[in-house]
């Protein structure tokens, strides 16, 4: 993969920063965002497919790009299909910070320390060049405005926004209403963009994984022996770790 074009997760994280704060609008969500952008950026380039509600890895041959390429050999190391709630739910600590460090390293974005009341040190970023920010927006504005059918990747971004909760960010009020709306739409035009929007949604509702249930199993909860009724699988989101009170804080 060539470094001609943004990756889905920058231009996700992009979109997300505020330009006035320097901070990112719906930090959780746009963590489990940033996962299932690596996943659609892995599939336009061919490397990764959907299996079901699963993601198969078709090709292994490393794309170039060190961020992508480290989710594409974690998902070949599973050696079978994982379910894209799976992959999109579990641990991955540190994966905005790290996007954050790369978009300042190629001159999008610039790292402004301060500190929060007075003792801890903060990290807000401001992005150097808006033109980039407007054009990503323009394009949403015009899958929105237009009601053409937009190319694959503006379709995922779309889906992954609204999925994160952006909408809310990019088109406020009453009067986003509606264009809230046309971006939820969007999430139909591109399939394994709405896989992936749909399964960040379900983390973030808390589905947990279930599993798959044999022939002769009957519905309901499954039976142990002796006849008793196995409890029911607990239901919620990877807890991530806490951080100590003096850590670094980052742009939130």
């Amino acid at each position: 993969m060539g470094r001609s074009r943004r990756t889905l997760p920058e231009e996700l994280l992009l979109l997300a920063l505020d330009p006035a704060t320097g901070t990112t609008a719906q930090p959780q969500s746009l963590d489990l965002g940033l996962a299932g952008a690596q996943l659609v950026e892995l599939a336009l380039a061919g490397r990764i497919a959907p299996d079901g509600d699963r993601i198969a890895v078709v090709v292994p041959r490393p794309t170039g790009d060190p961020t992508l390429d480290c989710a594409l050999e974690l998902l070949r190391r599973r050696g079978a299909p994982v379910r894209a709630v799976n992959w999109i739910g579990g641990p991955r600590l540190g994966l905005r910070q790290t996007y954050l460090s790369h978009l300042e390293r190629c001159g999008m974005v610039h790292a402004v320390a301060g500190q929060m009341c007075g003792v801890l040190p903060t990290t807000r970023y401001q992005a150097t060049d808006n033109e980039i920010s407007r054009e990503i927006r323009a394009r949403l504005d015009s899958a929105i405005r237009t009601g053409v059918p937009p190319d694959p990747r503006t379709a995922a971004l779309a889906a992954l926004a609204h999925a994160v909760g952006l909408g809310k960010h990019l088109y406020p009020g009453n009067e986003g209403r509606s264009s809230r709306s046309r971006l939820r739409d969007l999430i139909r035009h591109d399939p394994m963009g709405g896989l992936v929007a749909h399964a960040v949604m379900d983390v973030q509702n808390g589905v947990a994984a279930q599993p798959r249930r044999s022939p002769a199993q009957p519905a309901g909860r499954p039976a142990v022996a002796g006849g008793r009724a196995a409890p029911e699988p607990a239901r919620g989101v990877p807890m991530q770790p806490r951080r100590g009170p003096m850590a670094r804080a980052v742009a939130h």
